[in-house]
Parts: structure tokens; C-alpha cells; sequence
């Protein structure tokens, strides 16, 4: 008898779903709008960049790649309670080690991917140990486009 996926089955699911819509959306993409310098050009759905520091990326997208993506975000918040930071469940991704991410906005379509810690999931909030401040902007639909975009798996 089949049973329903867990919360972290739903995960990799979708981060599969989210693979081929991203391989789809970028083999059919285009850009309107004038791009600033250091942003993405015609044609060019995002530009990626070293993040000084780090082994991660800083991906700019377009003002039409984001409307397609429809990405929105949350805020990183904390626990009154506890004093924990805590981060919608739905901001997180897993990668192939169970490494917990989630992708930060620090400015208007601009995109970095940074590491949590993730300490428990309260149905759709998840308990952080580690991670970005409170008050930071975070992803929560649209990360897996994203994630393929850095690595890209589109091609």
C-alpha cells in the first residue's frame, strides 16, 4: 500500500518538478525591459556572480524572469518564545549531502543562496539554529528555479 510523502519527500518532488520547469522556462525564455550594467542583457534570463568570500553565487535576475518565476518571499523572524530564529518551512532547500539552504534577497532581483540550521519543523515553520539575521528577505516559492539557475541545470 502507498503511503503519502513525507514533508522532505514533498521537497525533493518538487525540487524535480522545479528542474524541468527551469530546463522548460529557459529554453523558451526572453527579456523585455532595459537591463541595468552588471545585470542580466537581452536574451540573458539571469547573471550569476561570485559572492566575494564565499563558494556561492549572487544571481540577478530580470524583471520579467522574476514575474515568470512568480517568486515570492518572507522575512526571517524570531520566536518570541524561544528567541529562535524561525523561517517559513516552504524557504528551504535540501541539497544532495541534506544540506539546508535558503535563498536570500538582499535587493530588488537579486538573489544569494546562503546556509541554515535547521533545528525542528513546526508544521509549516521551521526552528533555525543557524542562519541569516532576523529581518532578512528569503524565498519562498521560486527557490527551486533558482537553484537550477546557479548550478545550471537547464542545459
Amino acid at each position: 500500500m502507498n503511503s503519502p510523502l513525507s514533508p522532505r519527500g514533498n521537497k525533493v518532488a518538487v525540487f524535480i518538478i522545479a528542474v524541468f520547469v527551469t530546463l522548460f522556462t529557459a529554453l523558451s525564455s526572453t527579456s523585455c525591459a532595459q537591463a541595468p550594467e552588471g545585470a542580466p542583457s537581452d536574451g540573458e534570463p539571469a547573471a550569476i556572480a561570485e559572492v566575494p568570500g564565499t563558494d556561492l553565487h549572487r544571481l540577478t535576475l530580470t524583471e520579467r524572469a522574476v514575474e515568470r518565476v512568480g517568486i515570492e518571499t518572507a522575512v526571517i523572524a524570531v520566536d518570541p518564545h524561544t528567541g529562535k530564529l524561525t523561517v517559513p518551512y516552504g524557504a528551504i532547500l535540501y541539497d544532495s549531502s541534506g544540506k539546508a539552504w535558503v535563498y536570500t534577497n538582499p535587493e530588488p532581483r537579486v538573489y544569494v543562496r546562503q546556509a541554515i540550521t535547521v533545528q525542528r519543523i513546526n508544521g509549516d515553520v521551521a526552528v533555525l539554529t543557524d542562519g541569516p539575521p532576523a529581518g532578512t528577505v528569503v524565498v519562498t516559492t521560486g527557490a527551486e528555479e533558482l537553484l537550477g539557475t546557479e548550478f545550471d541545470t537547464a542545459e
